[in-house]
């Protein structure tokens, strides 16, 4: 499931990383790799803020949809 689709307090696994290989690495640059555990903090208009390696990031709906946990 898409990590846009977790629910606020949640802690799931990254389990894959879609998209073009930039992206894949910006995103892992963020602290977004396989088998890391990453929480929901809030959801507000399409905006998620997600606490993953003891730091908190901010990302859209697009880019958390690319995250499969």
């Amino acid at each position: 499931m898409p990590l846009s689709m977790a629910g606020t307090g949640e802690t799931n696994y990254i389990r894959k990383i879609l998209g073009k290989e930039e992206v894949r690495r910006y995103l892992e640059n963020l602290g977004f790799v396989t088998g890391e555990p990453v929480t929901v903090i809030s959801k507000l208009n399409g905006n998620m803020i997600l606490s993953v390696k003891n730091s908190r990031i901010a990302i859209d709906n697009s880019m958390a949809s690319r995250i499969m946990v």
